[in-house]
């Protein structure tokens, strides 16, 4: 069987790390995003745009990984946030993932074995401006372990990843590099840098490998160490 690799917001930035990553194991990879160099294009806020995505991608054979990366931020003070951004949060960060996981499950049953890899943040453990999105990060965590528990008998782990600061392009356009907001967070940092990409790829690729298969129900913190005494033990 063909080794399938399902990667949602997968044209730029972690998620196009996470697809260089996945064809370097060999692995046959398939993007979902809004960028026209996608393999689908499609609009993840929408349910009836992402189901037929769905049906588009397995119309080639079951896909036995995942990792639901695709995100959106909406930042806003309290006040400010307002109910059209929550729901377009929850839509693309959440409500996406299900589906994702509900399409694709049946293909990995089937196989006996399955790779879920959930793209949390750092901000669930909370931030400032970031209402609706630190709420969605952290919903994920919580349907990350709900699903490890419903689908290891199946063969299928799910965890979850926890980026902190990491140099992306739009990283790069709201913190420049040589403004003192930007330093003071590098200097936040324990290991004195930003994250690449390929840092939370690597932590990525561990979780989709088939040697994983005892790992569940986790999340990563790929952060250069700032969720020390921060996140639970």
């Amino acid at each position: 069987m063909r080794e399938r690799v399902l990667i949602t917001g997968g044209a730029a930035g972690i998620g196009a790390a996470v697809v260089r990553r996945c064809a370097e194991r060999g692995w046959e990879t398939v993007v979902i995003d809004t960028a026209a160099d996608a393999d689908i294009r499609a609009d993840l806020s929408d349910a009836a745009a992402t189901a037929q995505a769905l049906q588009k991608a397995l119309a080639n054979g079951p896909i036995t990984r995942l990792v639901n990366n695709v995100g959106v931020v909406c930042p806003n003070p309290l006040e400010l946030q307002t109910l059209e951004e929550f729901d377009r949060v929850m839509a693309v960060n959440l409500r996406c993932a299900l589906q994702c996981v509900q399409a694709l499950r049946p293909g990995m049953q089937q196989a006996g074995f399955g790779r879920i890899v959930n793209m949390s943040s750092r901000a669930a453990l909370g931030k400032e401006l970031r209402t609706a999105y630190a709420a969605s990060k952290a919903g994920l965590l919580g349907m990350t372990r709900v699903w490890a528990l419903e689908l290891g008998a199946e063969g299928i782990t799910v965890n979850a990843i926890g980026p902190g600061p990491i140099r992306t392009e739009l990283f790069d356009r709201v913190n420049p590099a040589e403004s003192a907001r930007t330093r003071a967070i590098i200097e936040s940092v324990p290991v004195k840098r930003l994250g690449e990409p390929a840092d939370v790829a690597a932590a990525v690729d561990f979780f989709l490998g088939a040697d994983s298969g005892f790992v569940t129900g986790q999340t990563l913190y790929v952060c250069g160490g700032m969720t020390v005494g921060v996140a639970a033990v």
